[in-house]
Protein backbone atom coordinates (compact mmCIF):
# COMPACT_ATOMS: atom_id res chain seq x y z
CA UNK A 1 0.00 0.00 0.00
CA UNK A 2 1.25 3.49 -0.63
CA UNK A 3 -1.18 5.44 -0.52
CA UNK A 4 -4.96 5.19 2.10
CA UNK A 5 -7.70 7.81 2.86
CA UNK A 6 -8.53 9.35 6.16
CA UNK A 7 -12.42 10.04 7.01
CA UNK A 8 -14.17 11.76 9.90
CA UNK A 9 -17.98 12.06 11.07
CA UNK A 10 -18.26 15.48 10.59
CA UNK A 11 -21.61 17.96 11.03
CA UNK A 12 -22.91 15.79 13.45
CA UNK A 13 -23.90 19.09 15.38
CA UNK A 14 -27.78 20.10 16.16
CA UNK A 15 -28.92 23.56 16.66
CA UNK A 16 -27.59 24.63 20.50
CA UNK A 17 -25.89 21.36 20.72
CA UNK A 18 -21.95 20.84 19.52
CA UNK A 19 -20.52 17.65 18.61
CA UNK A 20 -16.96 17.79 17.91
CA UNK A 21 -14.33 19.44 16.03
CA UNK A 22 -15.12 19.88 12.81
CA UNK A 23 -12.74 22.68 11.64
CA UNK A 24 -9.64 21.28 12.86
CA UNK A 25 -10.27 17.68 11.96
CA UNK A 26 -11.19 18.88 8.29
CA UNK A 27 -7.31 20.39 8.41
CA UNK A 28 -6.02 16.63 8.62
CA UNK A 29 -8.50 14.23 6.93
CA UNK A 30 -8.72 14.16 3.37
CA UNK A 31 -12.82 12.35 3.15
CA UNK A 32 -15.74 13.70 4.92
CA UNK A 33 -18.57 11.63 6.07
CA UNK A 34 -21.37 14.26 6.30
CA UNK A 35 -24.29 13.64 8.39
CA UNK A 36 -27.48 13.94 6.92
CA UNK A 37 -30.05 15.03 9.68
CA UNK A 38 -31.47 11.60 10.20
CA UNK A 39 -29.24 11.00 13.20
CA UNK A 40 -27.64 14.58 13.43
CA UNK A 41 -26.77 17.91 11.69
CA UNK A 42 -28.63 20.62 11.48
CA UNK A 43 -28.95 22.85 7.69
CA UNK A 44 -26.85 25.38 9.19
CA UNK A 45 -23.75 23.02 10.15
CA UNK A 46 -24.72 20.76 6.97
CA UNK A 47 -23.89 23.68 4.74
CA UNK A 48 -20.66 25.49 6.88
CA UNK A 49 -19.58 22.09 7.05
CA UNK A 50 -19.88 21.01 3.47
CA UNK A 51 -18.44 25.22 2.76
CA UNK A 52 -15.22 24.13 4.89
CA UNK A 53 -14.76 20.61 3.36
CA UNK A 54 -15.24 22.38 0.02
CA UNK A 55 -12.31 25.26 1.20
CA UNK A 56 -9.73 22.20 2.07
CA UNK A 57 -11.11 19.82 -0.73
CA UNK A 58 -11.79 17.29 1.28
CA UNK A 59 -13.81 14.92 -0.66
CA UNK A 60 -17.14 14.48 0.67
CA UNK A 61 -19.43 11.33 1.55
CA UNK A 62 -23.11 11.06 2.40
CA UNK A 63 -23.02 9.27 5.74
CA UNK A 64 -26.99 8.19 5.76
CA UNK A 65 -28.82 6.79 8.96
CA UNK A 66 -31.47 5.63 9.97
CA UNK A 67 -34.17 7.87 11.28
CA UNK A 68 -33.18 7.90 14.95
CA UNK A 69 -31.88 11.50 16.09
CA UNK A 70 -32.75 10.84 20.11
CA UNK A 71 -30.13 7.69 19.59
CA UNK A 72 -27.87 9.23 17.30
CA UNK A 73 -28.34 6.47 14.88
CA UNK A 74 -27.09 4.00 17.23
CA UNK A 75 -30.25 2.01 17.77
CA UNK A 76 -31.04 -0.71 15.29
CA UNK A 77 -34.14 -0.27 13.54
CA UNK A 78 -36.24 -2.90 11.53
CA UNK A 79 -37.34 -0.82 8.70
CA UNK A 80 -39.06 -2.18 5.85
CA UNK A 81 -36.64 -2.50 3.33
CA UNK A 82 -39.37 -0.03 0.62
CA UNK A 83 -38.62 2.77 3.69
CA UNK A 84 -35.01 2.20 4.60
CA UNK A 85 -34.48 2.95 0.34
CA UNK A 86 -36.60 5.80 0.52
CA UNK A 87 -35.09 7.17 3.58
CA UNK A 88 -31.54 6.59 1.69
CA UNK A 89 -32.21 8.40 -0.80
CA UNK A 90 -34.09 11.52 0.88
CA UNK A 91 -30.66 11.87 2.60
CA UNK A 92 -28.47 11.91 -0.27
CA UNK A 93 -30.72 14.22 -2.35
CA UNK A 94 -31.15 16.62 0.43
CA UNK A 95 -26.97 16.59 1.06
CA UNK A 96 -26.46 16.66 -2.74
CA UNK A 97 -28.54 20.42 -2.47
CA UNK A 98 -26.52 21.32 0.30
CA UNK A 99 -22.83 20.28 -1.21
CA UNK A 100 -24.17 22.33 -4.73
CA UNK A 101 -24.73 25.33 -2.53
CA UNK A 102 -21.19 25.17 -1.14
CA UNK A 103 -20.03 24.29 -4.14
CA UNK A 104 -18.44 20.71 -3.90
CA UNK A 105 -20.41 17.08 -4.41
CA UNK A 106 -21.24 14.34 -2.66
CA UNK A 107 -18.93 11.54 -4.00
CA UNK A 108 -19.86 8.43 -1.82
CA UNK A 109 -22.30 6.99 0.91
CA UNK A 110 -21.30 5.73 4.41
CA UNK A 111 -23.67 4.19 6.53
CA UNK A 112 -23.61 5.25 9.75
CA UNK A 113 -24.06 3.91 13.61
CA UNK A 114 -26.95 0.62 14.32
CA UNK A 115 -27.37 0.71 9.87
CA UNK A 116 -23.66 0.32 9.42
CA UNK A 117 -23.42 -2.83 11.51
CA UNK A 118 -26.91 -4.21 9.78
CA UNK A 119 -25.83 -4.05 6.35
CA UNK A 120 -22.65 -6.12 7.43
CA UNK A 121 -25.20 -9.11 7.27
CA UNK A 122 -28.47 -8.14 7.11
CA UNK A 123 -29.04 -8.63 3.00
CA UNK A 124 -32.32 -7.44 2.81
CA UNK A 125 -31.24 -3.98 4.09
CA UNK A 126 -27.78 -4.28 2.47
CA UNK A 127 -29.45 -4.08 -0.93
CA UNK A 128 -32.22 -1.28 -0.04
CA UNK A 129 -28.98 0.74 0.46
CA UNK A 130 -27.64 -0.54 -2.42
CA UNK A 131 -30.56 -0.27 -4.49
CA UNK A 132 -30.89 3.81 -3.10
CA UNK A 133 -27.27 4.59 -4.50
CA UNK A 134 -28.25 2.97 -7.91
CA UNK A 135 -31.52 5.04 -7.89
CA UNK A 136 -30.20 8.44 -7.03
CA UNK A 137 -26.62 8.26 -8.51
CA UNK A 138 -24.73 4.91 -9.30
CA UNK A 139 -21.42 6.62 -9.81
CA UNK A 140 -21.51 6.67 -5.75
CA UNK A 141 -18.94 4.82 -4.00
CA UNK A 142 -19.99 2.96 -1.06
CA UNK A 143 -17.67 2.97 2.38
CA UNK A 144 -18.45 0.03 4.35
CA UNK A 145 -16.55 -2.85 6.39
CA UNK A 146 -14.79 -5.59 4.53
CA UNK A 147 -16.32 -9.03 3.76
CA UNK A 148 -19.74 -7.51 4.22
CA UNK A 149 -22.95 -7.93 2.80
CA UNK A 150 -23.50 -4.45 1.56
CA UNK A 151 -19.75 -4.85 0.27
CA UNK A 152 -20.80 -8.23 -1.77
CA UNK A 153 -24.15 -6.75 -3.08
CA UNK A 154 -22.62 -3.02 -4.15
CA UNK A 155 -19.92 -5.20 -6.36
CA UNK A 156 -22.28 -7.44 -7.72
CA UNK A 157 -23.91 -4.36 -9.18
CA UNK A 158 -20.65 -2.79 -10.24
CA UNK A 159 -20.62 -0.36 -7.87
CA UNK A 160 -17.39 0.70 -6.03
CA UNK A 161 -16.99 -0.44 -2.30
CA UNK A 162 -14.29 0.73 -0.46
CA UNK A 163 -13.52 -1.39 2.59
CA UNK A 164 -12.82 0.55 5.74
CA UNK A 165 -11.07 0.05 9.09
CA UNK A 166 -11.56 2.11 11.95
CA UNK A 167 -8.68 3.86 14.28
CA UNK A 168 -10.75 4.11 17.75
CA UNK A 169 -12.92 0.87 17.35
CA UNK A 170 -11.80 -2.33 18.97
CA UNK A 171 -12.59 -5.61 16.80
CA UNK A 172 -13.66 -8.85 17.44
CA UNK A 173 -11.99 -11.87 15.94
CA UNK A 174 -13.97 -12.38 13.13
CA UNK A 175 -13.84 -8.71 11.71
CA UNK A 176 -16.84 -7.01 13.19
CA UNK A 177 -16.84 -4.32 15.98
CA UNK A 178 -16.78 -4.36 18.94
CA UNK A 179 -20.26 -3.09 20.44
CA UNK A 180 -20.07 -0.12 22.02
CA UNK A 181 -21.84 -1.60 24.90
CA UNK A 182 -18.92 -3.35 25.81
CA UNK A 183 -15.90 -2.20 27.72
CA UNK A 184 -13.25 -1.28 25.82
CA UNK A 185 -14.78 -0.86 22.41
CA UNK A 186 -13.50 2.82 21.98
CA UNK A 187 -10.26 2.85 21.49
CA UNK A 188 -8.37 6.87 23.07
CA UNK A 189 -4.77 6.53 23.26
CA UNK A 190 -3.43 8.18 20.06
CA UNK A 191 0.03 6.49 20.47
CA UNK A 192 -1.35 3.04 20.65
CA UNK A 193 -4.09 3.62 17.79
CA UNK A 194 -1.35 5.50 15.69
CA UNK A 195 1.22 2.02 16.19
CA UNK A 196 -2.45 -0.05 14.78
CA UNK A 197 -3.13 2.46 12.15
CA UNK A 198 0.61 2.31 10.71
CA UNK A 199 0.51 -1.81 11.04
CA UNK A 200 -2.77 -1.89 9.08
CA UNK A 201 -1.74 -0.11 6.58
CA UNK A 202 1.89 -2.14 5.94
CA UNK A 203 0.76 -5.33 7.25
CA UNK A 204 -2.75 -5.69 6.46
CA UNK A 205 -2.87 -6.85 10.06
CA UNK A 206 -4.70 -5.93 13.35
CA UNK A 207 -5.01 -7.29 16.67
CA UNK A 208 -8.63 -8.13 17.71
CA UNK A 209 -9.95 -7.98 21.11
CA UNK A 210 -8.72 -11.33 22.41
CA UNK A 211 -5.33 -10.23 20.99
CA UNK A 212 -5.32 -12.76 18.07
CA UNK A 213 -4.10 -11.07 14.75
CA UNK A 214 -6.74 -10.41 11.98
CA UNK A 215 -6.66 -9.75 8.17
CA UNK A 216 -8.37 -7.16 6.71
CA UNK A 217 -7.62 -4.65 3.99
CA UNK A 218 -9.08 -1.56 4.10
CA UNK A 219 -8.36 2.02 1.42
CA UNK A 220 -9.98 4.28 4.42
CA UNK A 221 -9.16 5.16 7.88
CA UNK A 222 -12.16 5.92 10.07
CA UNK A 223 -11.94 8.47 12.79
CA UNK A 224 -14.87 9.57 14.50
CA UNK A 225 -15.63 12.95 15.40
CA UNK A 226 -17.63 12.52 18.45
CA UNK A 227 -14.59 10.33 20.17
CA UNK A 228 -13.62 12.28 22.69
CA UNK A 229 -9.44 13.68 21.38
CA UNK A 230 -10.26 13.10 17.92
CA UNK A 231 -7.99 15.48 16.68
CA UNK A 232 -5.23 14.44 18.14
CA UNK A 233 -6.08 10.91 17.67
CA UNK A 234 -6.42 11.90 13.42
CA UNK A 235 -3.29 13.98 13.66
CA UNK A 236 -0.99 10.89 15.46
CA UNK A 237 -2.85 8.52 12.96
CA UNK A 238 -1.61 10.44 9.92
CA UNK A 239 1.63 11.32 11.72
CA UNK A 240 2.70 7.91 11.63
CA UNK A 241 1.58 6.75 8.10
CA UNK A 242 3.01 9.45 6.19
CA UNK A 243 6.41 8.96 8.62
CA UNK A 244 6.99 5.01 6.77
CA UNK A 245 6.53 7.24 3.43
CA UNK A 246 2.79 6.67 2.75
CA UNK A 247 0.74 9.22 0.72
CA UNK A 248 -2.87 10.63 2.34
CA UNK A 249 -4.98 11.31 0.06
CA UNK A 250 -9.05 10.94 -0.57
CA UNK A 251 -9.90 7.43 -2.21
CA UNK A 252 -12.26 9.25 -4.75
CA UNK A 253 -9.15 10.20 -6.40
CA UNK A 254 -7.62 7.35 -6.94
Amino acid sequence: MTSIDLNADLGESYGAWRLGDDRALLDVVTSANLACGFHAGDPTTLLETARLAASRRVALGAQVSYPDLRGFGRRDLDLPAADLLADVIYQVGALQGIAAAAGTHVLYLKPHGALYNRVVHDEVQAAAVVDAVIAVDPTLAIVGLPDSEIGRLAEAEGLRFVPEAFADRAYRPDGTLVPRSEPGAVLHDPVEIAERMLRLATEGILTAVDGTDIALSAETVCVHGDTPGAVAVARAVRAALEGAGLTIAAFTAR
